[in-house]
C-alpha cells in the first residue's frame, strides 16, 4: 500500500492546471473534465471542486495559466525582436502556436459553446497587459496589430488549414500576412522591428 504525500493547496492547484493543459493538448477541451484531470493526477472529484469550485472554475484557471505562460513568451520574443536579436516571425509563430498546438483556440470556442464566456478574462487581461508594458498604453497602432494578430491566429486555429487547403494556399498563409502586417505596425509606431 502506498501512502500518498499530501500536497499544499497551491502544489495540488499547480498539478491539476498542468494536468488540465495536458489533457488538453492531447484530447481536446471536451475532455478536461473534473473527473479526468483528478485521475490524471491521483486526486478526487471532490478535491478538484474544492479548490476550483466547478469545471468552469477550472477551465477559467488553465486559461489563465496559458495566458501568463504564452504572453510572457511571446514579450520576450518582441523584446528580442525589437534589441535587434529576434524577428517578429517568431511573435507571430508563437502566437498562432498558442492558440493552434497549445490549444488556446480550443479552449476559447469550448468555452464560449459551453456559456463560460467569463473564462476568457484571463486571456484578454493578460494580453492587454502584455501590449500596455512591452507598447505603451498609448500606442493604438500596436493594440490594432495585437488585435488582429490575436484573430488571425484564433481563426487559423480553428480552421486555417480546411480553409487554406481549400483556397488552394499554403498552410502558413495566415502567418505570412500577420508578419507583414506586424512589420508594417511596428514601422507606423516607429519602432525597429527587424525584417530580416
Amino acid at each position: 500500500m502506498s501512502i500518498r504525500r499530501r500536497l499544499t493547496q497551491e502544489e495540488s492547484r499547480t498539478a491539476a492546471v498542468e494536468a488540465a493543459r495536458a489533457i488538453l493538448i492531447e484530447a481536446g477541451p471536451q475532455a478536461v473534465t473534473l473527473k479526468a484531470v483528478a485521475g490524471r493526477i491521483g486526486r478526487t472529484h471532490a478535491n478538484l471542486l474544492h479548490h476550483f469550485g466547478s469545471a468552469s472554475g477550472l477551465q477559467k484557471a488553465l486559461a489563465a495559466h496559458l495566458a501568463g505562460t504564452i504572453c510572457a513568451t511571446i514579450a520576450e520574443a518582441v523584446l528580442a525582436t525589437r534589441a535587434g536579436i529576434g524577428h517578429p516571425r517568431k511573435v507571430v509563430d508563437l502566437t498562432f502556436d498558442a492558440f493552434g498546438k497549445e490549444g488556446g483556440g480550443a479552449l476559447a470556442s469550448w468555452m464560449l459553446l459551453s456559456g463560460n464566456e467569463d473564462a476568457l478574462d484571463p486571456i484578454v487581461d493578460a494580453i492587454h497587459d502584455i501590449v500596455d508594458e512591452v507598447n505603451g498604453h498609448e500606442d493604438a497602432s500596436m493594440h490594432e496589430a495585437t488585435l488582429s494578430l490575436v484573430l488571425m491566429a484564433l481563426g487559423d486555429a480553428l480552421m486555417g488549414e480546411p480553409l487554406s487547403l481549400s483556397l488552394g494556399l499554403k498552410r502558413d498563409a495566415a502567418r505570412d500576412q500577420a508578419e507583414h502586417m506586424l512589420i508594417e505596425a511596428a514601422e507606423r509606431a516607429g519602432l525597429n522591428f527587424a525584417k530580416g
